[in-house]
């Protein structure tokens, strides 16, 4: 089975154009159409994805100040 996906905008109410997809003529072929959210609520979920990341002195110990019984 051969997935080709493409994402398109309806230019008119109810029609679909899709042009220059790789199936020949007498292929059958099943079609799924899924609307996309008019917000990504993945990116409010995730607000931090793809940031830069950095880190601080990698190797020191981490609040060892917190721990009680390491201080004592």
């Amino acid at each position: 089975m051969v997935t080709h996906r493409i994402e398109t905008v309806l230019k008119q109410d109810g029609t679909l154009t899709l042009n220059n997809l790789p199936f020949h003529a007498g292929e059958t072929v099943e079609i799924i159409i899924h609307a996309q959210p008019e917000t990504d609520d993945r990116l409010e979920q995730y607000s931090l994805r793809g940031l830069p990341l950095r880190y601080d002195r990698p190797t020191e110990t981490v609040a060892l100040d917190d721990w009680g019984a390491a201080g004592t």
